[in-house]
């Protein structure tokens, strides 16, 4: 077997002390989780994060920087005996987002937007689909905001 990490993409999106989350049910039980999803084969960091943003949304989004890159480690309900964990990397950057209220998310399995302070998500009765939701927003307001030069996409 061959360990392979799956690499994603999240967006923080501010507007003043709030930031954009989505509301989506991955397992049918609805979690809270900034716009994310796959690295698809392809494209680069920012164009995974630009397009998952715009699939969950609706919003153009253009990235300023990153704000981190998270390992998490879960173990996984579909996995066999010699492959109990799944592990994802988590590219989170941070950026601008044309907000239109009228805006639809045009991914299926998002239920819903939310701007939601970071004692909002801390007190949320809905469950965060995983620390680094928590993490990525803690880290953009201690003012981890790295260049976007710092990453390098070779052919």
């Amino acid at each position: 077997m061959i360990w392979t990490p799956r690499t994603t993409v999240a967006a923080i999106i501010p507007r003043g002390d709030l930031f954009l989350c989505v509301e989506e049910a991955p397992n049918g039980a609805a979690v809270l989780n900034q716009p994310a999803g796959h690295l698809e084969d392809g494209e680069s960091l920012q164009q995974a994060v630009v397009r998952e943003v715009l699939e969950e949304t609706g919003l153009a989004f253009r990235p300023l920087g990153l704000v981190g890159i998270y390992r998490y480690r879960i173990a996984s309900p579909i996995a066999g005996p010699d492959d109990a964990t799944l592990t994802y990397l988590r590219y989170c950057f941070h950026g601008q987002a044309e907000i239109d209220p009228n805006a639809p998310p045009r991914d299926a399995d998002i239920l819903a937007l939310h701007w939601l302070s970071l004692e909002q998500l801390r007190s949320s009765p809905l469950p965060l689909r995983s620390p680094m939701v928590l993490a990525c927003v803690a880290d953009y307001l201690n003012g981890r905001h790295y260049p976007l030069e710092i990453l390098h996409d070779l052919a």
